[in-house]
């Protein structure tokens, strides 16, 4: 804004203030510089990378698996400083974290028959395999859904994710009962979808009784394989399987169809 001239005809002259705000006008339309730290934080935290992080963990820890060979306790006997309830707890969690790590749920109901019989074992591989399956959400959850969920375009994809995240519970329910389908797919096809958690750890819970049941029965029985329990437990596993075989090959045909 310009000050009046002068009635003796004086040039104009800008404003103090006038100036001052245009200054600060300007100042502030030219965009701040990022930082390098903030621009490594944006890298570090874009989906892609931490994609790339789940994926090194658990390469890691798979990688760790095969180095300490955990299938040695079952041979060498479990550390004798540890008995009872507190051997349960401990192998509860190692059960968790192994099958993160991509080690078969069979071994180790196997493994929690054998070491603290059927009752205990239960108990053991039931609260490992829900901790299991609560870190693999988790992880896929924090780490791999913003990444993948703009991959989920093919018709079969969509209707999956359709299912988890409309049908959550009962979903998963039929996934755990159904003995074709990998513990750990199923974790992580939950974590992409929209599955909330709670449905997620109750419906693994539930489904998993069965077939883990026999397993750990199986274990715990296989001193002797004549005996009427250890019969009934191998028909327990056998079964679901066979019919899993049976309906696979029926869609198969019917998709040919």
């Amino acid at each position: 804004m310009l000050d009046a001239t002068t009635r003796s005809g004086g040039t104009a002259t800008v404003s103090p203030r006038t100036t001052a705000t245009e200054l600060t006008l300007t100042v502030a339309a030219v965009p701040a510089p990022v930082g390098l730290t903030a621009r490594c934080t944006r890298v570090l935290l874009s989906p892609w990378s931490r994609l790339s992080l789940l994926v090194a963990l658990l390469a890691g820890a798979a990688s760790t698996v095969l180095l300490f060979e955990p299938q040695r306790l079952l041979s060498d006997g479990w550390p004798p400083q540890l008995g009872g309830v507190a051997a349960a707890v401990v192998f509860g969690v190692a059960y968790g974290l192994c099958t993160v790590a991509f080690v078969p749920r069979p071994l180790l109901n196997l493994a929690a028959g054998a070491l603290f019989g059927s009752q205990l074992g239960l108990a053991s591989a039931l609260a490992g395999t829900v901790l299991g399956a609560g870190i693999a959400f988790g992880l896929g959850r924090m780490l791999g859904q913003d990444a993948l969920r703009p991959l989920l375009r093919g018709r079969w994809l969509k209707a999956a994710d359709g299912q988890l995240s409309r049908h959550g519970f009962r979903s998963m329910l039929a996934a755990r009962l159904f003995p074709g389908i990998p513990f750990w797919a199923a974790n992580y096809c939950a974590a992409v979808s929209r599955m909330r958690v709670v449905p997620f750890l109750v419906a693994t819970a539930l489904g998993s009784i069965p077939n883990t049941a026999a397993y750990v029965v199986a274990g715990a029985r296989a001193s002797a394989p004549t005996s009427p329990a250890f019969l009934i437990a191998m028909a327990a596993i056998a079964l679901p399987g066979l019919a899993g075989i049976v309906v696979a090959w029926r869609k198969r045909h019917a998709l040919r169809g």
